[in-house]
């Protein structure tokens, strides 16, 4: 089944109601310019080391997530937010069951 992308000027609810857990990760967009996912990272699990090519933007919606660099990890909590540029190797790791708003940017 295909996910349904938002539409343009449509609003979307980032953290679902409790009668709608579990929480998943769901593309919200995906257009030639970029996309947006809601990331779900819950406590204790990790999406390994990665990278993507264009630069990235995760803000923090709910709970508490680490954000791993080469030699740093950054802690975001909820109304935080961060940038990577393109190509810079990373991993998430949830601290509390976690929605993370990633948006990437494609590359022209």
């Amino acid at each position: 089944m295909a996910l349904r992308h938002a539409d343009s000027a449509e609003v979307v609810k980032l953290v679902p109601g409790e009668a709608e857990k579990p929480h998943k990760t769901a593309a919200i967009v995906k257009h030639h310019d970029f996309e947006a996912v809601r990331l779900v990272v819950n406590a204790g699990t990790e999406i390994p080391p990665h990278q993507v090519e264009g630069p990235i933007t995760l803000q923090c919606v709910s709970g508490s997530a680490v954000l791993g660099l080469e030699g740093k990890e950054l802690e975001l909590r909820p109304g935080q937010w961060t940038y990577l540029e393109g190509g810079v190797r990373h991993w998430v790791r949830g601290v509390e069951d976690s929605v993370l708003l990633l948006t990437i940017i494609f590359k022209a």
